[in-house]
């Protein structure tokens, strides 16, 4: 703790004068300064991996961690599953809702996944950066392609299990797809595994490791956030 003579020097040096030359150092320190706070953009973080990686599960998480960040909610024709919420894990909807959407322009990216369709809401994203908020997405491999494309400079991870065995097991343990479905899945994931190298960042969310995967990702979100310059994300789609 300081003591009564120090604390008066700070007290007497918040007053001082400056001089010329210091005013002169201050000014051209404040600007860089300025000019860094005014860089720090909102950015468009993208969260994918295979099917029953656990993606749900991490934003869950997320959501614990970053409550305003704008979260993206995938739009899906597929049946909810037991313990899901509509608006939480999916905007679960109508095939024909989906198609009136599709043709209104509401997806900024849409695709036939497993015979059913899926889509990621243009509205949310474009309201997230307008007011500042980091925008966080969760979406399949083929739709991070296309929102990579689309929007600029977003920064994308992939979610990997610990082992093909242990994602199958994952898959098996849903009880939601009869075995055909299950092997396609299986064979789907190994496939989107072979593009990995498109993403910036890969996580490991390995089984009973949830806490890991979490702070990881977490690690990668302030860190972006901590760049110099953090290019503003653009959606270039019309």
């Amino acid at each position: 703790m300081p003591d009564a003579t120090q604390s008066n020097t700070v007290a007497l040096n918040r007053d001082e004068v400056l001089s010329p030359e210091e005013l002169d150092l201050c000014s051209r320190g404040d600007a860089h300064i300025t000019e860094i706070s005014a860089n720090q953009a909102p950015r468009v973080f993208i969260i994918s991996g295979p099917s029953g990686v656990g993606k749900d599960s991490v934003l869950e998480k997320l959501r614990e961690v970053y409550p305003s960040a704008r979260y993206v909610v995938t739009a899906t024709s597929r049946p909810m599953r037991p313990g899901e919420i509509d608006g939480i894990h999916y905007l679960f909807l109508e095939r024909t809702e989906f198609e009136r959407q599709i043709a209104a322009g509401d997806f900024i990216e849409h695709a036939p996944v497993y015979e059913n369709l899926y889509g990621v809401p243009r509205r949310p994203i474009e309201e997230g950066l307008a007011a500042g908020q980091p925008v966080i997405i969760k979406v399949d491999v083929q739709g991070a392609a296309t929102l990579r494309r689309l929007i600029s400079h977003t920064v994308s991870i992939f979610l990997l299990p610990e082992s093909m065995q242990s994602l199958k097991q994952r898959l098996r343990d849903r009880k939601t797809e009869p075995p055909d479905v299950l092997l396609k899945r299986f064979r789907t994931a190994c496939e989107e595994l072979d593009r990995v190298a498109e993403f910036e960042y890969a996580v490991f969310n390995e089984a009973g490791q949830l806490e890991k995967a979490l702070q990881d990702i977490i690690a990668i979100v302030e860190a972006e956030h901590r760049k110099v310059v953090s290019p503003r994300a653009v959606i270039t789609a019309s």
